[in-house]
């Protein structure tokens, strides 16, 4: 056989073998899927060049973007960076779960990221020194990590607020003063703390808290203290009158529903006769809290809206509090209470992560 054509013959073999190798040899670390970044979070602000994982792509942000899910549609914000997998680990082959357990008290910086004890992951968005994760919505953020979404803090039945969070508003409150009371309250108005963006939501539940807190003395009191303004909100001029009583009208509850009509109607729309039997206010969690939801939904007070449409329609929290108690607070009847209720709101908000928007004031 020619010299020329046996060498033609071995080379067309060496080909062969080479691919039938490159067939069967597993793809190198630096050709598997690019490491998932963080998840994206629908109520988080993204600057441009900031980085999100979505459907299993990594994406990254071209300019300032919120409410706006990635995709190649839409406004065009978001860069498809191509699939990901894991949960970051660089490249490492693990599933990217291999990180430490949160624990109070030790300095986290920025980007650091941690297992909580509800076994879900979480990163550090600035630096802090150990705040609770599902606490510190402001520190901290969601992270996903090897195919798992945690799930995002947040209350029970949809309600903004978890009870890590409420029980850092409330310190201080009585027993009775329940987080499952709230939240069985809350079913009477679906529409309370659920309208609007994720940061709405947010902002209604804290401006609800915060004049709840102004109210009741951080849940502490229950009853009006003032015993001798007792007899004072029977309104005898109403035709159903007072059956439980001339004193028995008086302020109780998170929002101290007072007067013996503000009874009628609030028994009449909860299902419940308050006006011959007002002391379940006192005696019941999820009365109390109902109450103060069914004010806050459908009253105007002294106001010119309720305090859920303040807070949905962007008209701030100062205007819930002209429709709880504007006559006597607002335009310079007393600026340290004003003061108060906008300083818990303010704090409420920080705990929950958002911003307290605008028009704070009455």
């Amino acid at each position: 056989m020619p010299r020329k054509r046996l060498m033609a013959i071995m080379a067309t073999i060496g080909v062969a073998i080479v691919g039938a190798v490159a067939a069967v040899i597993p793809m190198t670390a630096s050709n598997a899927a690019e490491a998932c970044a963080a998840a994206y979070n629908n109520s988080a602000v993204y600057t441009g060049g900031a980085k999100v994982s979505y459907s299993s792509h990594n994406w990254t942000a071209k300019w300032w973007t919120q409410y706006e899910a990635p995709s190649t549609g839409g406004s065009g914000v978001w860069q498809d960076n191509g699939a990901c997998g894991g949960g970051g680990d660089g490249g490492g082959g693990g599933t990217g779960c291999d990180y430490p357990n949160w624990a109070a008290g030790t300095f986290y910086p920025a980007g650091s990221i941690v297992k909580y004890t509800d076994g879900n992951y979480y990163r550090a968005k600035n630096e802090n020194p150990g705040y609770d994760p599902v606490i510190s919505t402001w520190y901290w953020e969601p992270y996903t990590c090897g195919g798992e979404t945690p799930q995002p803090p947040g209350g029970d039945g949809g309600f903004p607020v978890s009870e890590s969070q409420f029980n850092q508003m409330f310190p201080s409150r009585i027993s009775f003063y329940s987080y499952a009371g709230l939240i069985d309250a809350v079913k009477k108005y679906p529409a309370f703390a659920t309208t609007g963006s994720d940061t709405v939501k947010k902002q209604e539940a804290a401006a609800f808290l915060a004049n709840v807190n102004h109210e009741s003395g951080g849940l502490v009191y229950v009853e009006e203290i003032n015993q001798a303004n007792w007899p004072l909100y029977c309104d005898q001029s109403q035709p159903y009158g007072c059956p439980a009583g001339q004193s028995a009208y008086h302020g109780r509850g998170p929002i101290q529903l007072s007067w013996n009509f503000n009874y009628k109607a609030a028994g009449d729309a909860l299902g419940i006769d308050l006006l011959n039997n007002p002391d379940r206010v006192k005696n019941e969690t999820s009365v109390a809290y109902q109450t103060a939801v069914w004010y806050w939904m459908t009253q105007r007070g002294p106001g010119t809206m309720t305090p859920h449409d303040a807070m949905v329609n962007s008209r701030g929290f100062g205007e819930t509090i002209r429709s709880i108690n504007g006559s006597l607070e607002c335009n310079g009847g007393n600026p340290a209470q004003v003061q108060s209720r906008v300083d818990a709101y303010n704090r409420f908000t920080a705990i929950l992560g958002v911003s307290p928007g605008g028009n704070l004031y009455c």
